[in-house]
Order: structure tokens, then C-alpha cells, then sequence
């Protein structure tokens, strides 16, 4: 959506604004992770905050 993709942040996100249409990838320049609870145990305690949708 921004333009040129971030080769740092592969993303399969298609929903969010910020996923590439060109390819699986982020145009942000970065992105905040954020977690669920006090202490993340696996994958799904952690989430995208900088997602925002389309």
C-alpha cells in the first residue's frame, strides 16, 4: 500500500493495510510486538500491534 516492501518483515497478513499486495512482506519500516499476558509461552500469546485494517 506504501510502496516498496520492508525485506525484514515477511508478513502473510493480506487484511492489514500495511501488508504489500505485490508479495508476503510488511511496508512499515518497523512494526510493535505486543503480548497477551505477563509471560509469553508460545506463538499465540504474541501479536502484530501494528496491525490496522484495510
Amino acid at each position: 500500500m506504501f510502496g516498496k516492501h520492508n525485506d525484514s518483515i515477511a508478513c502473510t497478513v493480506t487484511e492489514c493495510k500495511h501488508h504489500c499486495n505485490n508479495d508476503d512482506y510488511c511496508t512499515l519500516k518497523k512494526i510493535q510486538v505486543t503480548k497477551h499476558g505477563g509471560c509469553a509461552k508460545n506463538q499465540e500469546c504474541t501479536d502484530c500491534a501494528s496491525f490496522e485494517t484495510r
